[in-house]
């Protein structure tokens, strides 16, 4: 099937309390898995923007860097804006994730595949109280709920 997104595509997310978030595609599974690799950005919006309105986009700027399935990006619920001008994919880094055991209080820095996004490829230990993001992969409902409580 061939997709209606690819890496370097912007799209809106809906939020649940009105208006729109901004997410761009960085990678995409290579195994059909549905597999995503987002980041996300503010201000809210009050409506889909033109692609053009948002073309600005740097990875620094960017609230949260997701992994998240693709349903919504599929059936058009999320619409994609298009194609981020000067794509680099360079640029737009695969970060490394945190995996934590709240019983034991353990974590470890894990790093993912940038062609599989469900491969961990290595792991370290990591402190507990790390900032990096959960090695979690979002449902796109929690994708719009945490955008949504983001972007006030």
């Amino acid at each position: 099937m061939k997709l209606p997104y690819s890496e370097g595509s912007v799209f809106a997310v809906p939020l649940r309390s009105g208006g729109f978030g901004i997410g761009l595609v960085a990678r995409v599974a290579a195994d059909d898995s549905g597999g995503v690799l987002g980041y996300f950005f503010g201000p809210r919006r009050e409506a889909v923007p033109a692609l053009e309105s948002v073309s600005f986009l740097n990875p620094r700027q960017a609230l949260r860097v997701v992994r998240f399935g693709d349903p919504f990006l599929l059936n058009g619920k999320w619409p994609i804006l298009g194609m981020l001008k000067n794509w680099d994919r360079g640029m737009w880094p695969m970060p490394d994730f945190v995996r934590k055991d709240d019983l034991t209080k353990t974590a470890w820095r894990v790093r993912y595949s940038e062609e599989n996004l469900t491969q961990a490829i290595s792991e370290a230990p990591e402190p507990y109280d790390s900032v990096l993001e959960r090695a979690a992969v979002f449902g796109a409902g929690a994708v719009e709920l945490m955008l949504t409580k983001l972007l006030p």
